[in-house]
């Protein structure tokens, strides 16, 4: 699918239609059966937080815990299709750790069961990165391991890369549509400069960046520091996207440090350069895809509060945080925040 169809209105609908859904609720009594009859499993079952599919805890006997993703919307099945073969395809890869897909009783990576799709993963045990103490140590581990993730994302070819995902990259100039939602103000202000700098500055040279399967959501709540290294969980929104894509979310929600031109994302970005060099292109719009992003995460989490006020609280639990990139960000010109980007890929390990 050429870009020009993934920046489409049509595309542009789908995906918003999908966010605009709130998930169904599942019975204990339903996931209970899943389990016995996919896998031949019992123990006890937790909801827990999920924007749009259900996401659960089972902790099993033996005191081993899984996540159980379950759901009955129609594109959920594409969606999950793409989790389950891209945790499928990375679980070799050196460098990082991922959840391990657990197979049903017939070999599949997935179920379906009366209108109910799902899977069945491993679950990672570690402190994620927002709870974490943000050194420049772990930050540059954490930018190297998402280049070996992504590495991991390039060799495959996965179902479902090209469904509607509202977090694409072609979404990014429709998403102004939701600024009515936004409080009035100084933040409100900076995301439609944002905006504006992304569609005339960086939109037109999308496609010819390096475009792969990506994971397209490292955020610190799906980045984790775990024992045996950096992990990754929730592949929920991943799609095929430019390749910079997840250096670029991953770096603007670490932009904390008012006194660093990036914020401290240098020591994350150099890590990832560490293992995959950034192109000349690439190093020149990096600052502009990770200021639309923070402008596109805001924008997008305060219409989803607006439609589910009961889940706010969690649905925005990464504004603030993108808020204040934003703020420290914007000062940068087109030509400081590439000169500020190629000094961290030139840096040494801190």
């Amino acid at each position: 699918m050429p870009y020009s169809a993934m920046s489409s209105d049509a595309y542009f609908c789908a995906a918003s239609a999908y966010l605009a859904e709130q998930p169904a609720s599942s019975k204990s009594c339903l996931l209970t059966d899943l389990l016995t009859c996919h896998y031949g499993l019992s123990g006890s079952i937790t909801t827990l937080s999920s924007e749009t599919e259900s996401t659960f805890d089972v902790r099993l006997s033996d005191g081993r815990r899984l996540i159980l993703k379950t759901s009955s919307r129609p594109g959920a099945l594409e969606s999950f299709r793409f989790q389950s073969s891209a945790l499928t395809g990375v679980q070799e890869a050196k460098g990082f750790v991922s959840p391990e897909v657990i197979r049903t009783r017939n070999g599949a990576l997935m179920f379906e069961q009366e209108g109910i799709c799902g899977y069945l993963q491993t679950r990672l045990h570690g402190t994620a990165l927002h709870q974490a103490s943000p050194t420049p140590d772990v930050l540059f581990q954490t930018g190297s391991a998402l280049a070996r993730l992504d590495q991991a994302l390039s060799q495959l070819t996965l179902p479902s890369a090209l469904r509607p995902v509202l977090w694409h990259v072609g979404c990014w100039p429709r998403l102004m549509a939701f600024e009515k939602y936004l409080p009035a103000g100084s933040i409100a202000n900076l995301v439609d400069v944002a905006m504006s700098e992304y569609v005339k500055f960086v939109e037109p040279k999308i496609s010819n960046l390096p475009w792969q399967i990506t994971h397209n959501d490292p955020s610190p709540f799906n980045m984790m520091v775990t024992e045996q290294g950096i992990g990754f969980i929730d592949f929920g929104d991943g799609c095929w996207s430019p390749r910079i894509q997840d250096l670029a979310i991953a770096a603007s929600h670490v932009v904390k440090d008012p006194s660093l031109p990036l914020g401290g994302a240098e020591h994350l970005i150099a890590g990832y350069a560490s293992i995959t060099a950034l192109s000349a292109e690439e190093a020149s719009l990096l600052v502009g895809l990770m200021r639309a992003r923070q402008s596109a995460l805001i924008l997008v989490n305060y219409w989803r509060a607006h439609l589910f006020p009961a889940e706010a609280q969690y649905i925005t639990k990464n504004v603030s945080r993108a808020e204040r990139g934003l703020t420290i960000l914007s000062p940068l010109s087109i030509e400081d925040g590439e000169a500020a980007v190629l000094k961290a890929i030139s840096s040494s390990r801190p």
